[in-house]
């Protein structure tokens, strides 16, 4: 058996702490609709920091996510997603996510990481495709990763009034999210 480094399969890998640059980063996700159609949906306040380590597999992600800012394009359903009746955001008010590790499968990276949300915490792995790494025009580095996951609630009384127990989420980081390892002249990327 050869071994390949984790690295080689990673064109520019770059070793260092990344946060997410919330003009290319996006956080969404469509869960099926009485099971016709799909209502999509996103967040548009969060905080994820990504730590990639040496070796890949030495990496790290953390995600938090202010339920408040979801954003389905529809007032009235997004005042009733905030409410008692599904997240509850008064006494819930933030959704997070941290990995307990990463792996290589045949042909991608997944993180296996835990979901809390609405008080009760499961595991969710993620598939990850590395978009890439380098240097931006303002002279720093970018990093772009995209994750994707199906979420399915053990616990169908986890969000209360949820119907049905899976949401599929795609928690995108952008088309070029990206990192740099000092602050942008415009306050955008990853610091690093």
């Amino acid at each position: 058996m050869n071994f390949v480094p984790a690295t080689v399969a990673i064109p520019g890998y770059l070793a260092g702490t990344w946060k997410a640059d919330p003009v290319h980063s996006e956080i969404a996700f469509s869960v099926r609709h009485l099971m016709v159609s799909k209502a999509r949906g996103r967040f548009t306040s969060y905080d994820v920091t990504i730590v990639t380590g040496e070796d890949p597999v030495g990496s790290s992600v953390a995600a938090t996510i202010e339920l408040a800012s979801i954003d389905t394009g529809d007032e009235q359903r997004d005042n009733h997603l905030r409410s008692a009746d599904y997240f509850e955001v008064e006494k819930y008010p933030t959704m997070s996510y941290h990995s307990t590790g990463i792996r290589r499968t045949d042909d991608r990276w997944v993180i296996d990481g835990e979901l809390t949300l609405h008080g009760v915490t499961w595991q969710v792995p993620l598939a990850v495709e590395v978009n890439g790494f380098g240097p931006d025009p303002f002279g720093g580095q970018r990093a772009g990763f995209s994750a994707t996951a199906q979420i399915s609630r053990p616990d169908p009384h986890a969000i209360a009034g949820s119907s049905n127990g899976r949401a599929s989420a795609q928690a995108s980081m952008g088309d070029s999210p990206s990192g740099v390892p000092r602050p942008s002249p415009y306050g955008r990327g990853f610091d690093r």
